[in-house]
C-alpha cells in the first residue's frame, strides 16, 4: 500500500509560491529553511497568495543575507503605508549558516536561490537552496529522463488494467 501524500494537516505548511523555473535551470546541492523579515501588509498579501519568486536570488552584505527580486503584490486594502512590491527583504538565518552559505558562493561560484515560500504555522518561511547552473545539454538530459519516466508510468498503468 503506498504512503499517503504529505498534506497541509500533516506538515503544517501552506504553500504560497514556488520557483519551478529554478529546478529547471539549476542543480540543487543543498536546501535550507529561512525566516524572512516582512511588514504587515506583505503578510496579508501573502495570505492571498500574491507572490512571485521567478527572478529571485539571495545576496550577502555585512554578515546578513538578503532576498532580491521577490515580487509581493501590494495589499488590496492597504493604505498609504502599503509596501513596495520588489523591495529587498532580510532573511533570518544563524550567523554560522550565513557564513557557510557565503563561503560556498564565493569559493565555488555557486548561487543561492529561493525554491518556495510558505507558511509554517503563523510564520512565513523561505526554502533557499545552494545551486549550480545547468548547461543546455543537462537540461535536455533531464527532459529526456522525465519523458521516459512518463512513458514508463503510462505503460505500467495500461499493463495493470
Amino acid at each position: 500500500m503506498p504512503l499517503p501524500m504529505a498534506t497541509q494537516k500533516t506538515t503544517g505548511e501552506k504553500l504560497i509560491a514556488s520557483n519551478r523555473r529554478a529546478l529547471h535551470e539549476y542543480f540543487v546541492l543543498q536546501k535550507i529553511e529561512a525566516g524572512i523579515e516582512l511588514t504587515g501588509t506583505e503578510v496579508k498579501s501573502l495570505r492571498d497568495g500574491r507572490a512571485n519568486l521567478k527572478d529571485s536570488y539571495v545576496t550577502f552584505k555585512g554578515r546578513q543575507a538578503f532576498l532580491f527580486g521577490t515580487h509581493i503584490s501590494p495589499y488590496t486594502h492597504g493604505n498609504r503605508e502599503n509596501h513596495e512590491p520588489e523591495r529587498t527583504r532580510r532573511l533570518l538565518l544563524h550567523k554560522r549558516e550565513i557564513e557557510k552559505l557565503e563561503a560556498q558562493v564565493v569559493e565555488k561560484g555557486l548561487t543561492v536561490v529561493p525554491l518556495r515560500l510558505y507558511f509554517k504555522g503563523n510564520h512565513v518561511k523561505v526554502e533557499i537552496a545552494v545551486v549550480r547552473g545547468k548547461k543546455l545539454y543537462d537540461k535536455r538530459e533531464t527532459e529526456k529522463r522525465r519523458e521516459a519516466d512518463r512513458e514508463t508510468a503510462a505503460a505500467v498503468k495500461t499493463w495493470t488494467r
